[in-house]
């Protein structure tokens, strides 16, 4: 049954990086690292869900692997226009 949570929580965070990388592909870095930084993150939430709740739900435990794997893509999110830098007025 954990393999089936593992496997699962790994293609949901493959296909939610997929996604990310084709729609945000101008301000995230190389896809490569977006996929792995997804499956990474799904497995980490599914992991820290699965200890916390227990094998009680898997729903709940994907749940968990979608949230922390959205989170540690938006880690990887650079600002989209330039940023304008002021100077302090002496």
């Amino acid at each position: 049954m954990m393999l089936l949570e593992a496997l699962g929580s790994a293609l949901l965070g493959l296909v939610l990086a997929a996604a990310a990388a084709h729609r945000l592909a101008h301000r995230l870095p190389a896809r490569s690292l977006v996929m792995a930084t997804g499956v990474a993150g799904a497995l980490f939430g599914a992991f820290v869900t699965h200890s916390a709740l227990g094998a009680g739900s898997i729903l709940v435990n994907l749940i968990g692997a979608t949230v922390v794997s959205a989170a540690s893509l938006s880690l990887l999110l650079r600002p989209a226009g330039r940023l304008r830098r002021r100077s302090a007025p002496a």
